[in-house]
């Protein structure tokens, strides 16, 4: 069964940086995309990146250019490096697999001040 724990979430203030880990258990991690989610206060859940087990990469409109998705399948995790942060970009940030089921980790909470 597969298992996902993001960390690095915080509070930094607008036009900074943070940058998103997600440690995946099981044995798929390798086969499967991987990416990323977020969910805002009082909103729906959005799409924000996706890696490919090739590496390959697709972005959200709203963070092309300052998002980038990356992973390490040997170590089995996954990063989002968020620069240039905005106020919107506050939400619970959530790690998916794309597997024969979709897999969610817990989340971690990215705070960005103005």
């Amino acid at each position: 069964q597969v298992q996902l724990v993001e960390s690095g979430g915080g509070l930094v203030q607008a036009g900074g940086s943070l940058r998103l880990s997600c440690a995946a258990s099981g044995n798929t991690f390798t086969l499967n995309p991987i990416g990323w989610y977020r969910q805002a206060p009082g909103k729906q859940r959005e799409f924000v990146a996706q890696i490919t087990s090739a590496g390959g990469t697709n972005y959200a409109d709203f963070v092309k250019g300052r998002f980038t998705v990356s992973r390490d399948n040997t170590k089995k995790t996954v990063w989002l490096q968020m620069n240039s942060l905005k106020p919107e970009d506050t939400g619970v940030y959530y790690c998916v697999e794309w597997g024969s089921i979709v897999t969610w980790g817990q989340g971690t909470q990215v705070t960005v001040s103005s």
